[in-house]
């Protein structure tokens, strides 16, 4: 057999497209009265995502003569950046800047504990065929970053929300053992959401948003 004979034989199904995800992020408990809809609605305007990465720090090390060798000493996660498309009502910038001032209020600037605020994050990667194949768990997520949403006169285009994330670290389920929606969590039962209808818009204007 030959060498293209091989490398076509090694391709016997198909290939992991990044355009088959979506994202699902628990509603704080402190943001569930007025906000407990956005899992399902961020899931849907979630744009552009990431499998996060892990890196582990290493230090050298020199016995005697020997070569020198490198040895981790700890792990590091990098941050998670996600991407959401803007409704006109602007309700994704509201969710995100609540939360944002709920661990830091500009009202006095001090923080709150990160038990208050920190969520699961799951990223679930999904076949050809629609089947969950991959999906990633980030523990004790929460905002770090709301980037800035430029305005332009000369622009017919829309909003495109970028949110920084921070967490814990990840844990990562292959295909036997991925889940098809968090559990419930001590942040919020954000399980009884499963296969709940998807709620109307809010009322544009308004401020008790989707409820």
């Amino acid at each position: 057999m030959s060498m293209i004979d091989n490398f076509l034989a090694n391709f016997t199904t198909d290939l992991a497209r990044p355009s088959r995800f979506d994202v699902t992020i628990a509603v704080p408990q402190f943001l569930l009265s007025q906000y407990q809809f956005m899992t399902q609605y961020l899931s849907l305007r979630c744009e552009t995502a990431e499998l996060p990465g892990r890196t582990l720090g290493t230090i050298d090390q020199k016995f005697g003569s020997n070569p020198v060798e490198r040895f981790p000493y700890q792990p590091t996660y990098n941050d998670l950046t996600l991407t959401f498309i803007v409704a006109d009502d602007m309700i994704e910038k509201a969710f995100f800047d609540s939360w944002l001032d709920f661990i830091n209020p500009t009202s006095n600037f001090n923080f709150k504990y990160k038990a208050d605020y920190a969520v699961p994050i799951f990223i679930n990667q999904y076949d050809v065929t629609d089947q969950l194949s991959y999906q990633v768990e980030c523990i004790d997520a929460y905002p770090i970053a709301i980037n800035q949403l430029d305005l332009d006169w000369s622009s017919d285009g829309h909003h495109k929300l970028t949110v920084v994330f921070a967490y814990t670290y990840y844990n990562s389920y292959p295909q036997q053992t991925a889940i098809s929606f968090p559990p419930t969590t001590a942040i919020g039962n954000i399980s009884q959401l499963q296969g709940a209808p998807f709620p109307p818009p809010p009322t544009p204007g308004g401020t008790n948003f989707g409820l």
